[in-house]
């Protein structure tokens, strides 16, 4: 086998892994590194080869949280149309990243100190962007700042993906559930 097929094997063997990894952690977020291991069909020490402990797996699984946000972040054109409707799109596109964004949310060393990934930074730029667009527009109501609006919606996605987990809601009301509760605070109201 050439060098490079052995690399692209290597490559698909860590992405099955961080996926297998994503998924298990996203019901069970205290998953060890062995059951990790044992779901993804490696040994112990293969997966220590991979992620030298929970730390760097934790690590990858945020970068790979990171990019399929910038992913849907992009398909959901976020600067097309109406702002309630550039919403309902990144919900949408960002739904099947929900659960591994719930398990990340609650790994507190990914937020604290100088060590936060500036993918979460950027990420938060352009959503805030979109809701400062919507309240331009007058669309959305200015008393709630685009900040806030950010993290109300990356907290109602968390909340979302863990009833959906949990079976207290079927996965095909998600996007409803969590697209209602923030428009429906956010949205302006005419003046009476």
């Amino acid at each position: 086998m050439s060098h490079m097929g052995y690399g692209c094997l290597m490559a698909v063997g860590r992405d099955h892994v961080l996926r297998t990894a994503a998924a298990l952690l996203t019901r069970k977020s205290t998953a060890t590194m062995d059951e990790v291991a044992k779901a993804a069909g490696i040994s112990r020490a293969t997966l220590h080869r991979q992620f030298a402990g929970r730390d760097a797996l934790v690590r990858a699984l945020e970068t790979l949280g990171i990019a399929e946000c910038e992913a849907a972040v992009e398909a959901a054109r976020l600067d097309e149309g109406p702002a309630r409707d550039a919403v309902r799109r990144l919900v949408r596109e960002i739904e099947s990243a929900a659960g591994l964004l719930a398990f990340l949310y609650t790994e507190n060393q990914l937020f604290e100190g100088e060590e936060q990934n500036e993918g979460w930074s950027r990420i938060d730029g352009r959503i805030a962007a979109l809701f400062r667009r919507g309240q331009e527009n007058g669309e959305f109501r200015i008393d709630l700042t685009p900040v806030w609006l950010t993290e109300a919606l990356f907290g109602l996605l968390a909340s979302g993906a863990w009833v959906v987990q949990s079976g207290k809601v079927a996965p095909n009301d998600f996007h409803y559930m969590t697209v209602e509760l923030l428009l429906g605070g956010a949205l302006r109201r005419e003046e009476s």
